[in-house]
């Protein structure tokens, strides 16, 4: 049994955010999630923020902090989408996507940073994408935004892994959520021709990864991409 730690997860209220939350509930974690709209799981907190706007994100901090404690853990999976090819992509839907997905990562785990240190504990997880790093047609700023993830977990790696802090990365394939369930069966057959386990992924199995990087058993992994994908994106 892990030690008991307080956890946020950033975009907790539906999908592989709420199952990270569930999952690390079960664990014994006292567990937060940020929300736009909409619940976390049951015995969670859920406090309003907006990843594009810095004082809201620092304002749930505050309650979570009154309520719960420090922050311990910190869990970045909020993000959008806007697909488009790239010659019809605006520039809007390029600088939102990165806004949201990895400045709004920043703006978290900035946040985050000074409890952590006084704390001289911390486990960062952030949820990055298999095709931030094996791309994907109509989602250059998606990709980019996820592939950017590993620098920022590596570089803080380095900056703040002398102080009892990790930062990892969780890599997903295609997982059964609301995004997948919209594909067509054309296109759901197509993506599943290429993935070797022959089958989409169970937000269970992202919360599985979670929940090892988030446990005492992870203390000496830092800086790694985890991918849950099924081996799609092998070696990328």
């Amino acid at each position: 049994m892990s030690t008991s730690r307080t956890v946020l997860v950033t975009g907790g209220n539906r999908g592989i955010g709420f199952a990270i939350a569930e999952r690390l509930i079960a664990d014994g974690h006292r567990v937060a999630v940020t929300s736009r709209s909409g619940q976390g799981p049951e015995g969670s907190l859920t406090v309003r923020a907006e990843m594009t706007d810095a004082a809201s994100i620092d304002t749930a901090f505050s309650q979570v902090e009154a309520e719960l404690g420090p922050v311990e853990i910190v869990v970045a999976n909020a993000g959008i989408t806007k697909d488009t090819l790239l010659l019809r992509m605006s520039e809007e839907e390029f600088t939102s996507v990165i806004d949201t997905n990895l400045t709004g990562t920043f703006r978290v785990v900035k946040r985050a940073a000074k409890g952590l240190l006084k704390g001289r504990f911390g486990r960062v997880i952030l949820i990055s994408s298999v095709v931030g790093l094996y791309g994907s047609p109509g989602q250059i700023n998606y990709s980019s935004s996820k592939a950017a993830l590993v620098g920022f977990a590596r570089s803080l790696t380095r900056e703040l892994g002398a102080r009892n802090i990790t930062a990892n990365v969780i890599a997903p394939g295609f997982i059964e959520t609301d995004m997948t369930a919209a594909l067509d069966d054309a296109q759901q057959q197509q993506y599943l021709s290429q993935i070797p386990a022959a089958r989409f992924g169970q937000v269970a199995e992202i919360a599985g990864a979670a929940s090892f990087l988030a446990g005492d058993d992870a203390a000496y992994i830092s800086g790694a991409v985890i991918p849950v994908d099924g081996g799609l994106g092998m070696g990328h």
